[in-house]
């Protein structure tokens, strides 16, 4: 049965009232409905609590897809938790999923950051790992030259431009005709529902994308670039971190 992705249309939800559909192998708990991100595209899945009707709680570690179309997400119960022996809940149960969202509110800055820093490195994107506090971009360039320092006012520019983030849906068959949307080379969009969600900010950016993102890019604060590293002949890494961090 899919998961009903909460976060895909409101990244700002943290908490919402689900049932127990499925307990997988794994211990992994599959809910009708969910607010936790799971892992993929290069974000981690988040963490938080599950809390049932009497008050028990559930440490939640992680939310990783179940399937390989990525429409069950299995809520995957903390070790500690798990060594416990004895089944968490049971099919039926209605519970409330809350996430950790000082977690979930840094990873959302980062990862609309990591999109304003492929902006401001237009070429394409070989890989790339969204962190608390740091991320990365691995990009397929040529000829190194790159200035941390200039890359870091120009992400910083943009962010004070205070554009906003939206997004919106298409069709597979729209973004194939449309290839110059995707920039990434690792990682595939988003398909095979037959819509694929586009992540807009405005006037600097266009591009699928499944991660969860801030509402506005002045929300982002200020970031610096840490480090460009030569991972290979045309492939250059690029981290990006909160300035404070």
């Amino acid at each position: 049965m899919p998961t009903e992705c909460l976060f895909r249309d409101d990244a700002y939800l943290k908490e919402c009232d689900a049932r127990v559909v499925a307990i997988t192998e794994q211990g992994g708990i599959v809910l009708d409905r969910t607010v936790f991100y799971a892992t993929s595209g290069g974000q981690p899945g988040d963490s938080g609590t599950l809390t049932t009707a009497d008050g028990r709680m559930i440490p939640v570690a992680t939310a990783v897809y179940n399937d390989a179309g990525k429409s069950e997400i299995a809520h995957m119960p903390a070790q500690d938790f798990q060594k416990l022996g004895a089944p968490a809940l049971e099919v039926g149960d209605s519970v409330t999923a809350a996430i950790d969202w000082d977690q979930r509110h840094a990873r959302m800055r980062m990862h609309t950051a990591l999109h304003l820093l492929s902006a401001a490195l237009p070429y394409a994107v070989t890989g790339g790992s969204v962190g608390k506090r740091e991320s990365r971009l691995d990009f397929d360039i040529p000829e190194a030259g790159l200035d941390k320092n200039a890359i870091t006012a120009t992400v910083n520019e943009m962010i004070a431009r205070n554009a906003a983030v939206s997004s919106r849906w298409i069709t597979d068959e729209e973004l194939a005709s449309n290839p110059g949307l995707v920039k990434t080379m690792s990682v595939k969009p988003p398909m095979g529902t037959g819509r694929v969600r586009l992540i807009e900010i405005a006037g600097l950016d266009l591009q699928p994308c499944g991660g969860t993102h801030v509402r506005n890019v002045g929300e982002i604060g200020a970031v610096r670039v840490t480090q460009i590293e030569k991972k290979g002949k045309q492939n250059r890494r690029v981290r990006l971190a909160f300035a404070d961090a």
